[in-house]
């Protein structure tokens, strides 16, 4: 009957203290600034990627990071208080990112976004950019194995855009696309499969 009542006790003593402690935590935790450039850089990778800047594999990466920045804040959070240094640290984790997205932005090759009549092709491209995630995140694909195989997948992706810009994509051209698609593919899957032989 005691440790009833002690237990009980304590629980109402534990919510009286996250009650009241509530409102003081989140003036001392508050990163107004910090939380709208993350909506604002969230907001810019989704216009890259309908836009055909920022290719999908591209766009995990960056969403990635955004979380990794976010996992920061709350542990720094996570004691009550966010210091004058940690709120700086994560102003220019932030700012790293943006600028890296409106670097994405600013390339003047795109996926073209007209006609889309290349959708084998693109599901294709799709499956690769999946299989580089799985890679890096199982440890099969370095990060900078993953870098090297995103900018042969970008380069695709700019003869694409090139090869529908008049609005046809030849048989030729589709057959450019699918081997080098293949190559891409067969260097992913041999890393996956730790053959590190080329």
């Amino acid at each position: 009957m005691k440790s009833k009542l002690f237990t009980g006790s304590l629980v109402a003593s534990a919510l009286f203290v996250s009650l009241c402690g509530a409102p003081v935590l989140a003036q001392n935790t508050n990163t107004p600034g910090i939380d709208r450039s993350q909506q604002a850089i969230s907001a810019r990778i989704q216009q890259g990627m309908a836009s055909g800047h920022i290719t999908p594999s591209e766009a995990r990466e960056l969403y990635r990071r955004d979380r990794d920045i976010e996992m920061r804040e709350n542990q720094m959070k996570s004691n009550g208080n966010v210091n004058p240094q940690e709120r700086q640290r994560l102003r220019a984790d932030v700012e790293g990112l943006a600028a890296e997205v409106e670097r994405m932005m600013s390339n003047s090759s795109v996926v073209g976004q007209g006609r889309d009549n290349t959708p084998g092709i693109d599901n294709v491209q799709a499956n690769i950019s999946q299989r580089i995630d799985e890679g890096v995140r199982t440890g099969h694909i370095s990060r900078r194995e993953a870098r090297r195989l995103q900018m042969r997948e970008r380069a695709i992706t700019r003869h694409e855009a090139s090869f529908k810009r008049d609005g046809v994509v030849t048989l030729q051209e589709r057959r450019q696309l699918r081997d080098e698609l293949n190559g891409l593919r067969d260097a992913v899957e041999r890393l996956l499969q730790g053959d590190r032989r080329r």
